[in-house]
């Protein structure tokens, strides 16, 4: 089998990046160890940032999007019993989100390259990237599980989308990781119970952070900060209800609406860099290059830019020649990359109580937030990095 993109990995990333390219008249074949009904049902983010949401519209998977995702023009922090809205419109020259699940956006993506775009293979497990430093490259892989076939696809380029774990990551030589890990992680839960609010809420309690999101009008996504060891089967429906109307309190008349819960695990927090995010004709893309904790919403989001700018470098390439934008690709990515860590390790030590905590780190985060209420400079930065830093 050959091919002029191979794509290892169908989450956001290689999905977009084959739409992408197909647009472009580029042809890729997306090798998914997975099947197609797990892809579309696993549970990962749900905020999409202003320039995801533009480009999901350019490459046409954005009508589903509108009519059923939810835009969000702020969110509200919530500490020391206090509410304060950011305005993300008015602060950035009206640039918003989109709470959009990323199982949406897999099942939108997945539809479309099924319908006319290049071949997309379920259940083939990438086994090795091999040659990544010539100019064939190859993917050895294999079809239809421990005892299927394995085949070779020969590439131009490949794209590893495979997440942290895939075997894209383990192919770049002499690659330099950073890494931090934080002592707590998210019990998250979704509950068949309409939104309490109609933003989301980050909250900064002394017994911890708390998250209310939502995945439509009629279910509720709501996160609590806990031990980093938590088993989420630890915790009664009745006591997470009990723990985020604590952390969710005001001196106001707000209540939180509860409902059946249908769903709770326990997410770790940590992030991660892997540099240089390409190593020849193979290039690393979303997860297999960078992890951030959940708080900033840049997961998916950086994905997504990763893969713009795979695409602009590969279309600049075939249209002129110039490995010039290939060259940058790792630099320009790892900018933005950076950008999205800082965030997110800023938003996450501002609104987490470590363990060790001490009551002057507590009354640092209050003056923090304080600073983020009272400052529009300070306000500002804060809704400019949530909606997205420019792609590119």
């Amino acid at each position: 089998m050959r091919t002029t993109v191979g794509i290892i990995g169908a989450g956001p990333a290689g999905l977009l990046l084959a739409r992408l390219l197909h647009g472009a008249g580029i042809d890729s074949v997306v090798l998914e160890s997975r099947d197609r009904a797990y892809v579309e049902r696993r549970q990962r983010a749900g905020i999409l940032e202003q320039g995801t949401v533009d480009v999901l519209r350019a490459a046409g998977a954005g009508e589903r999007m509108d009519r059923e995702g939810l835009r969000h023009d702020g969110i509200e922090l919530r500490f020391a019993r206090r509410r304060h809205r950011v305005d993300f419109p008015a602060l950035t020259g009206g640039r918003s989100v989109m709470v959009y699940a990323q199982t949406e956006v897999c099942k939108d993506l997945i539809a479309l390259q099924l319908a006319d775009g290049g071949p997309l293979l379920f259940e083939t497990e990438a086994l090795a990237v091999e040659g990544a430093g010539g100019d064939r490259p190859r993917v050895r892989f294999r079809h239809g599980g421990a005892g299927g076939s394995e085949d070779v696809l020969e590439c131009d380029y490949v794209a590893g989308c495979d997440g942290f774990r895939g075997v894209a990551r383990r192919a770049v030589p002499d690659g330099r990781t950073f890494e931090r890990t934080y002592p707590f992680g998210w019990l998250g839960i979704l509950a068949d119970a309409a939104p309490s609010h109609d933003e989301l809420v980050y909250a900064r309690h002394d017994r911890g952070f708390a998250l209310l999101s939502m995945r439509s009008p009629s279910v509720s996504r709501l996160y609590l900060q806990v031990p980093a060891d938590t088993d989420a089967g630890d915790w009664s429906d009745e006591e997470i209800w009990d723990e985020l109307e604590r952390r969710f309190e005001t001196d106001d008349d707000w209540t939180l609406r509860r409902g059946h819960i249908t769903q709770k695990s326990v997410t770790p927090m940590r992030s991660h860099v892997h540099e240089p995010m390409r190593h020849g004709r193979l290039f690393l893309a979303g997860d297999a290059a960078h992890i951030v904790p959940p708080t900033g919403a840049k997961g998916l989001n950086l994905a997504v830019g990763d893969v713009v700018t795979l695409a602009r470098a590969l279309v600049h390439r075939v249209a002129t020649g110039s490995e010039e934008l290939l060259d940058a690709y790792s630099a320009t990515c790892l900018r933005r990359v950076w950008q999205a860590e800082r965030f997110s390790y800023d938003l996450t030590t501002l609104l987490h109580r470590a363990p060790d905590a001490t009551p002057f780190d507590d009354r640092l985060q209050v003056a923090r937030l304080d600073r983020i209420a009272s400052s529009r400079a300070a306000e500002t930065d804060l809704a400019e990095a949530y909606t997205g830093f420019p792609i590119g």
